[in-house]
């Protein structure tokens, strides 16, 4: 066989998305090699099409047991011998994933990285032939990436172990340059092959709302996705349990996942929503990286992350079969006084001297400034994130909240002239800088007893916007900071002005803000005309592919996915030979699953007919 046989028997597709057969080619080629895609964007597919190539065993160091299990899950129901070993299985089930690696029948064995050092592990592979080492999740390995794990630092030293030491793959979704290169020395990989196709998700509808009430905007945004699988993040424990009872509370099926629980309880928990037995997930970061549930449909962030790394990775979850899916960041101002405590309060690294761990909370702070800027802008949110990981993309998309709503365009030189007035007027008075909020207060005409006692009651610039509302003035505020004219250090909050106040100042520059008029987000995908009717055939297929993945104890994207099965709705075929021409469908697959399907198809066309 070869890489396109490889890729249409057991994964159904006839050519490669972009990125996919360079970075398949170098592994082919024995060369070591680094691929960034966006997550959703194949990168599974760069390494399990080699592992059936190559001699031997393929070893995939993978950061988390639910990836493992999804990405086993989906190889076997493919017709792939794979395997994984990791703490979730029980006696039986462990003895005999061991038993395949050992007789030769696995081709892929999912492993944690903690494993490597397992004395047990190591006896089971030291007379196998390992062709291939697949590292997921690489960002983990730098500790200037938002996944630092220490574990990721051993995997050189276990490879240069082995008898002979395989190609080694690495790939990530989310990291900058200075990751990238981290990633590459850290892993010592040998003058590296490296392919970054980008970060952009088409199909993901990014917006940032600032709803007066979070968790009456919450509900009607889940209410709109008609029972669509979601996940909402939150930045606290308690902050989860609330959320999660909330939705309850209004009758849509939600659980809970934090890493206060217990194991059994994250179980519990993961399983009902990879099932779909609970459309919602409410959760912290720890439900996490390696989340392969390919029929996310929305991803929403009550609270804004530390970052937008951890953002990005964790809306990307949604839309990872390449259907329109939503990501909705409910933001507050509060939100960063949030992620300043879990930066100053957040674990402590052991691996990490005193130097390095400022350093890093040096870097967090950056990130976090960065994150904020993302809330704050004005311009298209998915461009905003793109040049934040060194893309240069339009200015517009077109699919967004900010460039899908109406804007208007208001000069408020004038406001501007005030606000930054008011700020050098504090900082001259009290010696050092303040918040926003004091300043607010102050433009505002505020009497609370620190003001007054300060003695700012007395500035020229007291009062000055008193007839503007408290959330207006900040918006004035954070479109100064967007323009550059004004910044807030991230780590005390402290707003300064910046070299270029003076043009407002003194110079007349004007400055200009856009004023959004919301228009409705995307929301599902509706039917074309030419596809009223398969719409029907479309739930159909559905029915189907539930039963079958009941039967067999397997998630309902095992089978196939959301983006096959509209396929297969548009293309209704009713021979084997057309079935295979449907997006996703392998040959083992439609030798698995083909008749169900075919039948359902049929019968539905001859019942169209008869209508």
């Amino acid at each position: 066989m070869d890489k396109y046989t490889v890729n249409k028997k057991y994964f159904g597709h006839d050519r490669f998305r972009p990125g996919q057969e360079a970075l398949i080619d170098s592994i082919l080629s024995g060369r070591d090699t680094l691929g960034i895609m966006p997550t959703g964007g194949g990168k599974s597919i760069c390494y399990q099409v080699p592992s059936l190539l190559l001699p031997g065993l393929t070893l995939v160091i993978s950061p988390l047991i639910s990836l493992m299990k999804d990405q086993v899950s989906a190889l076997e129901a493919a017709g792939v011998p794979a395997a994984c070993l990791n703490s979730s299985l029980d006696t039986e089930s462990y003895r005999e994933a061991c038993r395949r690696v050992r007789q030769g029948q696995c081709k892929l064995l999912y492993v944690a990285p903690e494993r490597l050092e397992n004395e047990r592990f190591l006896q089971l592979i030291e007379n196998r032939r390992i062709s291939l080492a697949a590292v997921d999740e690489a960002h983990c390995i730098s500790q200037w990436g938002q996944d630092f794990r220490p574990s990721y630092l051993r995997i050189p030293r276990f490879l240069e172990a082995l008898p002979q030491r395989p190609v080694v793959a690495a790939f990530t979704a989310t990291a900058t340059e200075d990751v990238r290169r981290d990633v590459a020395r850290l892993l010592e990989l040998r003058d590296p092959f490296v392919q970054v196709t980008g970060f952009d998700r088409p199909n993901l509808y990014f917006d940032v709302q600032r709803p007066k009430d979070k968790l009456a905007a919450l509900l009607a945004l889940v209410r709109k996705q008609r029972g669509r699988s979601g996940i909402v993040y939150c930045a606290t424990r308690a902050k989860t349990e609330e959320v999660c009872r909330r939705l309850q509370e209004a009758g849509i099926p939600a659980a809970c996942y934090h890493a206060g629980l217990t194991d059994q309880e994250r179980m519990e928990s993961q399983e009902a929503f990879r099932f779909d037995r609970v459309s919602v997930m409410a959760a912290t970061n720890a439900f996490g990286m390696g989340i392969d549930k390919s029929n996310v449909g929305f991803v929403i962030h009550f609270n804004m992350p530390k970052s937008l790394e951890a953002y990005y990775q964790e809306a990307g979850r949604a839309g990872r079969d390449g259907e329109p899916a939503e990501c909705i960041l409910l933001y507050s101002p509060r939100d960063v006084a949030t992620a300043k405590f879990l930066i100053e309060n957040g674990e402590e690294n052991e691996a990490m001297d005193e130097t390095a761990r400022a350093e890093v909370r040096r870097q967090d702070y950056r990130r976090l400034e960065a994150m904020a800027g993302y809330c704050k802008t004005t311009g298209c949110f998915r461009a905003y994130i793109l040049r934040y990981f060194g893309q240069e993309p339009p200015d517009r998309c077109g699919n967004c909240g900010s460039c899908r709503s109406e804007t208007s365009v208001e000069d408020i030189t004038i406001q501007a002239q005030m606000i930054l007035s008011c700020v050098k007027r504090m900082q001259d008075r009290l010696g050092y800088s303040v918040g926003a909020t004091l300043v607010i207060q102050v433009l505002r005409g505020a009497k609370n007893k620190r003001l007054l006692d300060l003695g700012l009651d007395s500035l020229s610039t007291y009062g000055l916007l008193s007839r503007i509302s408290q959330p207006q003035v900040s918006a004035y505020i954070e479109r100064l900071e967007e323009a550059g004219f004004l910044t807030t250090d991230p780590r005390y909050g402290a707003l300064r002005l910046t070299g270029r106040a003076g043009e407002v100042l003194y110079r007349g520059e004007r400055v200009e803000m856009a004023l959004r008029r919301d228009s409705p987000a995307p929301g599902i995908p509706q039917a074309g005309p030419e596809l009223e009717e398969d719409g029907v055939l479309f739930q159909v297929l559905r029915a189907v592919r539930a039963r079958l993945a009941q039967k067999e104890g397997v998630p309902v994207y095992v089978v196939f996915s959301n983006a096959s099965l509209r396929d297969m709705a548009c293309k209704a075929p009713v021979t084997e030979e057309a079935f295979l021409a449907v997006s996703g469908v392998g040959a083992v697959k439609a030798a698995r699953y083909g008749e169900p399907f075919l039948a359902a198809i049929r019968d539905y066309l001859e019942t169209r007919e008869q209508d």
